[in-house]
């Protein structure tokens, strides 16, 4: 998705969309309507009223025209594109709100189990953390009313605990160990959200950056991580994308800039507007240009993982290692309509800078499109890259002449199999119910002197997850109808074990201890740190063509 947003003051369908070529980053623009078929238009327009106006008339039963029209535009735009989307007016703000890198609220992360509002943890630096509040309580009431067993979902949690900076929220919070509720009156405040959920040194050369989403804030968190992690004595860098569904063009045109040469194409997009035909080109001094880069990405990596993928790959700048990504090379405009609702239209395909559109096919079968996940599984393309056919017609060049290939996602140039040998269906049951995040929340707190004196160095290091403490993992999952799988279980027992001190960990000290733990059964991350020669191989051979081609 692009990062541009029409202004409400102009009449049309105005954007604020255009790719500064010198800049990287979008400015804004006035939307021209395309000449001709306008009479087309207006008839169609017309048509759509005539049929609207009889049948609130005259239908036999009473209907909600609102909601018809609304399902009405959900299968117009399928017609269109897998991408193009219409969120209605009450899912707006919090869709927005995901990539605008803060929100105002109460500052907690929750969770709902056994239809109770616990906290997982109170946000660093909110509201929630100042008066007290801590993770493993219970939310009962909020504002006087009663949340606690009554069918609360998700989206009751943001109505109920988000609000404008300033304006008050009174909750009950029941604490174990305590009798009776305790009362919080809770002003809200601004709450950032952050997209780097990672950042640290694997050794003392190789710093390491999980990106979860191209955000608003993105590009300022990169590059403080690249900065800080340099401190350190980085010189080698893995960007973790796996996952990583997109967001921001405009974040992900930047990140690279910063890892690119001056004057490398980092993507194009072409649209029926010309307006919307740009080039965006790395033109700033980056704060990481020289050392080496490797990119993780799987079939989760999506849309600005992509162009960052794309823009790395094709400009010889470093090695790309994982599974072939999702392959989203469409360009989603979003449009504020009249009544709070938004529009994401589909207004243009990028491009790699060698010419790539990584688009997947898509056709009317929208169905297929959302299976196609499940297909490249059954097709057996996750755990072979020979499974995987490509269209000599779709041929690519990079800058060095390494040969790539468009039609649907960005092939790693290392393909890592999925490994499911430690996986199993009760270990996802036992994560699905809850019953994980339960026992890890009340450990926690049962155990809070025992870990006080323990940097994370140590936990790392140290700890070791008891088979007690599995055993009593697998209680939780029985209080949760999660059935023990003696087989399942035996099978998973030490992933399972690393499972649950990568989330404790997370309790205990932040998400870098989740992702450092867990990433020792990362399949993808371990054979990265095997590959930084052939990264290295590929960023010197970059160098002499460049030297070569200045020289002649």
């Amino acid at each position: 998705m692009s990062e541009t947003k029409n202004t409400k003051s102009q009449i049309r369908l105005p954007i604020i969309l255009a790719l500064a070529i010198s800049a990287g980053i979008w400015i804004g623009a006035t939307f021209a309507e395309p000449k001709g078929n306008q009479n087309d238009l207006r008839a169609a327009l017309y048509k759509l009223q005539e049929i609207m106006t009889y049948v609130n008339r005259d239908y036999v039963d009473s209907v909600n025209t609102t909601e018809l029209v609304e399902y009405g535009i959900d299968k117009m735009l399928e017609h269109l594109d897998p991408h193009s989307s219409y969120i209605p007016a009450k899912d707006a703000s919090l869709a927005q709100s995901q990539l605008d890198g803060e929100f105002d609220g109460i500052g907690v992360e929750f969770g709902i189990i056994r239809d109770t509002i616990y906290v997982v943890a109170p946000l660093t630096g909110g509201p929630s953390e100042a008066l007290g509040i801590q993770s493993g309580d219970q939310i009962i009431t909020v504002d006087g009313e009663n949340v606690a067993g009554v069918g609360v979902t998700n989206r009751d949690v943001f109505e109920k605990l988000r609000g404008p900076k300033g304006s008050e929220v009174v909750i009950d919070i029941k604490r174990k160990n305590q009798k009776d509720l305790i009362e919080y009156n809770i002003t809200r405040d601004k709450i950032p959200q952050y997209s780097i959920n990672a950042s640290y040194m694997v050794d003392n050369e190789t710093g390491y950056i999980k990106v979860t989403r191209f955000a608003a804030t993105t590009y300022d968190e990169f590059k403080e991580s690249i900065l800080d992690l340099q401190s350190k004595g980085m010189k080698k860098l893995i960007i973790d994308l796996q996952g990583n569904p997109g967001g921001y063009m405009g974040a992900a045109i930047n990140m690279a800039d910063e890892l690119l040469g001056d004057k490398d194409l980092i993507v194009s997009q072409q649209g029926k507007v010309d307006q919307y035909s740009q080039k965006a080109f790395a033109f700033r001094e980056g704060v990481f240009e020289n050392g080496s880069i490797i990119v993780l990405v799987n079939e989760g990596s999506a849309s600005a993982s992509e162009i960052l993928a794309g823009a790395i790959q094709d400009n010889d700048r470093g090695l790309i290692v994982g599974r072939r990504s999702f392959g989203k090379g469409l360009v989603q405009m979003p449009i504020d309509l009249s009544d709070g609702a938004e529009l994401r239209l589909t207004i243009a395909r990028y491009y790699t800078p060698s010419g790539r559109s990584i688009q997947k096919p898509y056709d009317a079968d929208y169905e297929a499109y959302e299976r196609d996940w499940i297909n490249r599984y059954e097709h057996g393309e996750f755990f072979s890259a020979d499974s995987i056919k490509f269209n000599d017609s779709l041929k690519y060049e990079t800058k060095k002449g390494r040969v790539v290939y468009g039609g649907g996602g960005i092939m790693p140039d290392y393909f890592v199999p999925l490994d499911t040998t430690m996986n199993s269906a009760y270990v996802s049951k036992i994560f699905n119910s809850n019953s994980a995040r339960e026992f890890v929340l009340d450990f926690a707190n049962k155990n809070k002197a025992k870990f006080e004196g323990m940097d994370f160095p140590e936990y790392y290091t140290d700890y070791t997850v008891s088979d007690a403490m599995l055993d009593e993992l697998v209680e939780y999952g029985k209080k949760n109808k999660v059935d023990f799988d003696a087989a399942d279980f035996n099978k998973s027992k030490e992933y399972l074990r690393i499972l649950v001190k990568a989330h404790l960990g997370r309790q205990l000290y932040d998400e870098s201890a989740f992702y450092k733990v867990v990433n020792d059964i990362n399949e993808v991350y371990l054979q990265a740190l095997k590959l930084f020669d052939e990264a290295d191989r590929i960023a010197m051979a970059n160098d002499l063509h460049e030297s070569n081609v200045n020289e002649e």
